[in-house]
């Protein structure tokens, strides 16, 4: 880089550095330093939304603070007319702040049914790949506080069990990348402000507003809820208590799994002794999923009115022979043996 461009972007640095001098911005920023604690290159999600554009601040002040590299990705989904119009928009609003914004795009056909978990599936793997290539170890997500909320009651109306209910982490791991959210702790009304602060507008999804989507309804709900006095940090107090119960469930099924679980032929096959079932229904249920996720090599959970058929079956010490999510599992003697299919 020539001393030209050093100039310039010293200049930048300082001009965003300065904007640390709003009391608010700087509040925000110091919160969100003390939660990251990373020292290690990172990739950041970007939507142009207020909450990834909130994000991309963030994070390029602490890029400059740490002497880090950050790379930014945004993905055109290619489901609506425009998208191609709103990321370049992106782009070209995030470089005038330094920050160099490179758009990944989803060709091929677009599936007609459950579309925002595919689409999101698919912004996943896409990020992911450019993890490995930059041999990059984490992925910042924008997730806040009111995503927190909205998910805990989609998953309500899913039937979705307590590891469901509380399955939005702070940080999870996806094909050996971690996917952070350092946002979920914050407020959108402060990640709006940063926004509008900074960059002066953001990116409006007319999908956030067609209620024709779960999430949209969800949404609306919520907003209801508070006009009638709903208390916010109550809420969060219930969910961090559902937490730390399910860390307790997953703490057990951890202790089981590495107790009462024999692996055989470099790990393409388990044995499952006597004693894997002699617990709680709720660790005998995430024990025997997490295994098959290990030995099928699946990313997902299988369904778990499948994962219920499976205990049943054990629990009526007959002989059996299934197949479920890449796994061949049936009994011999009075072990239960998970394989590779």
């Amino acid at each position: 880089m020539n001393l030209k461009n050093l100039s310039a972007l010293s200049k930048t640095h300082k001009f965003l550095l300065g904007k640390l001098k709003d009391k608010r911005t700087f509040q925000i920023y110091k919160k969100f330093e003390d939660y990251l604690k990373i020292n290690e290159n990172l990739i950041v999600a970007v939507s142009g939304g207020p909450d990834s554009l909130a994000l991309s601040f963030l994070t390029k002040i602490y890029s400059i603070k740490k002497s880090i590299n950050v790379k930014y990705f945004i993905v055109d989904h290619q489901l609506r007319k425009n998208s191609k119009l709103e990321a370049n928009f992106v782009k070209k609003r995030l470089k005038d702040f330094s920050i160099n914004l490179n758009i990944l795009t989803w060709h091929g056909k677009k599936p007609t049914k459950n579309l925002q978990s595919l689409a999101r599936n698919k912004r996943y793997s896409l990020l992911t790949r450019q993890a490995k290539k930059y041999k990059i170890k984490n992925i910042l997500l924008g997730h806040h506080l009111d995503d927190l909320f909205e998910n805990f009651f989609i998953r309500i109306l899913r039937g979705s069990g307590l590891n469901g209910l509380v399955s939005l982490d702070k940080k999870i791991q996806n094909n050996k990348v971690n996917l952070i959210r350092p946002l979920l702790d914050f407020d959108k009304k402060d990640l709006i402000y940063i926004s509008n602060y900074i960059f002066g507008s953001y990116v409006k999804d007319p999908s956030n507003e067609n209620d024709k989507f779960k999430r949209v309804k969800i949404r609306n709900f919520l907003k209801q809820l508070e006009k009638e006095g709903l208390d916010r940090n109550k809420f969060i107090l219930t969910i961090n208590n559902l937490k730390y119960a399910n860390e307790t469930i997953k703490f057990y099924t951890k202790k089981n799994l590495e107790e009462n679980v024999s692996f055989l032929e470099k790990k393409k096959s388990v044995i499952l002794n006597h004693d894997f079932f002699c617990h709680p229904n709720e660790v005998v249920f995430r024990s025997i999923t997490e295994i098959i996720k290990f030995i099928g090599k699946k990313y997902y959970p299988v369904r778990g009115s499948k994962i219920l058929r499976i205990i049943k079956l054990v629990e009526e010490k007959t002989s059996f022979k299934v197949t479920l999510g890449r796994c061949l599992i049936k009994r011999i003697d009075q072990s239960i043996i998970v394989t590779k299919e």
